[in-house]
C-alpha cells in the first residue's frame, strides 16, 4: 500500500519513500503481524508455521528451528510444537501466531484484534504476554481492538472513526 498524504516514519526510515521491493524487505524483517483469524498454514505444524518467515528470509533450517522452538517454549507451547493448527485451541493458535510475528525480532508488531475470538482467561494471558514482550524486548505493538480492557493496557490510545483520528490520549 502507498500513502495518499503524510509520511510513515519508523526507526528513522521514511517508509513511504521506499520502492516496493525495499518496503517488502523491511516489512519481512522488521515488522510482525498478528491476524485475528490466525492465518496459519493448516498443513504445517506449529513450529513449521513459526519458522516460515525465517526460512523465507534465508535463515538456515537449524537456526530457524531453534529460534522457533525457543519462542514456542516462551509461549508455553513446546509440547504442542509438532501439532497442526487444527489440533490446537484458539488460544494456542493465537500464541503460535504471536510467535510467528516475533520470530524475526521485529521492531514493531501490528495486531488485529489479537484477543477477538478468545475467552476472557485466554485473552488475559495473551495480553499479559504482549505487555511483557513490550517491556522486556522494547518492541512496539500497535493493536487494533474494540475491547476496552485491551485498550486500557496500552501506553497510548488512538481512537478512530470513519478512517479519521478522533482522539489521542496517553495512558501510562
Amino acid at each position: 500500500d502507498s500513502t495518499d498524504s503524510g509520511r510513515i516514519l519508523i526507526e528513522e526510515m521514511e517508509l513511504h519513500k521506499l520502492p516496493d521491493d525495499q518496503l517488502s524487505d523491511y516489512r519481512a524483517k522488521r515488522m510482525g503481524f498478528v491476524f485475528q483469524l490466525y492465518n496459519l498454514l493448516p498443513v504445517l505444524s506449529a513450529v513449521e508455521n513459526v519458522e516460515m518467515p525465517l526460512l523465507v528470509s534465508g535463515t538456515g533450517s537449524k537456526e530457524a528451528r531453534d529460534r522457533s522452538m525457543e519462542l514456542l517454549d516462551k509461549m508455553g507451547l513446546a509440547a504442542w510444537a509438532h501439532r497442526l493448527p487444527g489440533e490446537l485451541s484458539g488460544g494456542q493458535r493465537q500464541r503460535v501466531t504471536l510467535a510467528r510475528a516475533l520470530v524475526n525480532n521485529p521492531a514493531i508488531v501490528w495486531a488485529d484484534e489479537p484477543t477477538g475470538d478468545l475467552d476472557s482467561e485466554t485473552a488475559n494471558e495473551i495480553m499479559e504476554l504482549i505487555c511483557s514482550l513490550n517491556k522486556e524486548n522494547k518492541q512496539t505493538f500497535v493493536i487494533v481492538t474494540h475491547a476496552q480492557e485491551v485498550g486500557d493496557l496500552a501506553d497510548r490510545i488512538v481512537y478512530m472513526r470513519d478512517g479519521q483520528i478522533e482522539l489521542q490520549e496517553n495512558n501510562g
